[in-house]
C-alpha cells in the first residue's frame, strides 16, 4: 500500500508569484493509495481537490486553517491502515523533548497509542522512533521551505501491516506545479 505524506501546503498564498502545489507532490497524491496531510491547507479548495483525488485522505487542521477547514477536519486524525495504526496532528511542540511527549499521548502506555504520527507545523522534515516504539514523521512542506535547502515530502510504503520504505523527496527550486 503506498502512501503520500505532506503538510503545510498553505495554498493559494497570493505574492507577487501565486505559490502552487508542484507536479511531483500531485502525482505522487495519483499514485498513492493513502494520502496524510497534516495540516496548514489554508483554503477549502485545496482540501476538496485532494479528497477528490485521494483513493483515501487522513487529514488534520493546521494552526493557519479557518473555520470552514476545521469544520470539516478534526484535530487529530487517528486511522488503521493496513494494519498499522495512524494519528496525524498539525503540532507535535519542540524539537527538545519531542519523542517524550509524543510517548505519554501516543506510545503503548498513553491515551491514543499508534505505531506512527504524522505531524507538520515546523516544515523541518523528522524522522525518528520514540523510546516507546511510535514512528515519528514530519514530510516538511511542499511549498514553503523556510530554513530548510529545499521543500519536501515523503512517501512510504505499507507492507505485511508494517511501515516500510520512508523516503523524503527534495523538490527543486522553484518547482512547476498547478493549484
Amino acid at each position: 500500500m503506498r502512501l503520500l505524506i505532506t503538510s503545510d501546503t498553505h495554498l493559494p498564498v497570493r505574492r507577487p508569484t501565486r505559490r502552487v502545489l508542484p507536479d511531483p507532490v500531485w502525482e505522487a497524491l495519483d499514485a498513492a493509495d493513502v494520502v496524510v496531510h497534516a495540516g496548514d491547507w489554508m483554503d477549502p479548495e485545496l482540501l476538496d481537490a485532494f479528497e477528490e483525488r485521494s483513493a483515501r485522505l487522513v487529514a488534520c487542521w493546521g494552526n493557519n486553517d479557518g473555520e470552514a477547514l476545521r469544520a470539516r477536519l478534526p484535530e487529530t486524525a487517528i486511522a488503521e491502515i493496513g494494519g498499522v495504526r495512524l494519528a496525524v496532528t498539525h503540532e507535535a511542540g519542540a524539537a527538545t523533548g519531542r519523542e517524550r511527549r509524543c510517548d505519554a499521548r501516543f506510545g503503548p502506555d498513553g491515551d491514543t497509542p499508534v505505531d506512527v504520527l504524522v505531524f507538520g507545523h515546523s516544515h523541518i522534515p523528522w524522522d525518528s522512533t520514540t523510546p516507546g516504539g511510535v514512528r515519528l514523521l514530519n514530510p516538511g512542506s511542499p511549498t514553503e521551505r523556510r530554513r530548510e535547502p529545499a521543500c519536501t515530502y515523503m512517501t512510504a510504503e505499507i507492507r505485511d501491516g508494517a511501515l516500510a520504505a520512508v523516503q523524503r523527496h527534495d523538490l527543486p527550486p522553484g518547482g512547476a506545479g498547478r493549484s
